[in-house]
């Protein structure tokens, strides 16, 4: 339990079950998780697509229908199903370097990740953004862009919340004010969300 390895985050435990609570329920609904943020944070954010995309704790056989589909028109069919696994769909927006450039260079630079959520986001999708200071401004018009579609806003950010509070659903404080040490807290916190949702999806594959 993520509370008892860092007594610390108690204080952030009514947040961070709620936005798993938001993660499931978008799942539930077949929508996706975006996810953004700036230098560690994107770091972050890429990190915690990885969880998502692919087994994290739990293993993650897929469908039986999909299994014997492969099965019966490929010869290698058998050998691809043993080796997918069902993924929980998750775009870090901050990876799409070329895009990234082109926005920044054509449009805004703050816009770049508002673009992507106007672009990939719908209705019942969740954003989650990531910012130590919780005021990264391209994060911020992100979060305000998903809002205005219909979609989940997550943050997560350092002690006051920043403009992320202000403008996100759901925003963890991690009880931290200098970057690093945010940072440091920050993947407790984003293990334990995909932890949880996984256990919700997978604990009986």
């Amino acid at each position: 339990m993520v509370f008892q390895r860092y007594p610390v985050l108690e204080a952030c435990r009514k947040d961070v079950r709620q936005a798993a609570a938001m993660m499931i329920a978008c799942y539930e609904g077949k929508g996706k998780i975006l996810l953004c943020g700036n230098g560690g944070s994107q770091a972050d954010a890429d990190h915690m697509v990885g969880e998502l995309m692919k087994g994290f704790l739990l293993q993650r056989p897929i469908r039986e229908t999909f299994r014997k589909t492969l099965a019966e028109n490929f010869g290698d069919g058998a050998w691809m199903a043993d080796h997918l696994q069902e993924g929980l769909p998750a775009i870090s927006l901050g990876a799409q370097t070329a895009l990234n450039t082109a926005i920044s260079n054509d449009v805004a630079a703050d816009m770049v990740f508002a673009q992507q959520v106007y672009g990939y986001g719908r209705p019942g999708d969740v954003l989650i953004g990531l910012s130590t200071s919780g005021t990264s401004r391209n994060v911020v018009q992100a979060i305000k862009v998903a809002s205005a579609l219909g979609m989940g806003t997550i943050g997560i950010s350092g002690a006051d919340g920043g403009k992320l509070r202000e403008f996100c659903q759901c925003t963890i404080a991690l009880p931290e004010t200098e970057t690093f040490k945010v940072q440091e807290l920050t993947l407790p916190v984003y293990h334990a969300l995909c932890a949880a949702v996984e256990a919700h999806f997978y604990s009986c594959a």
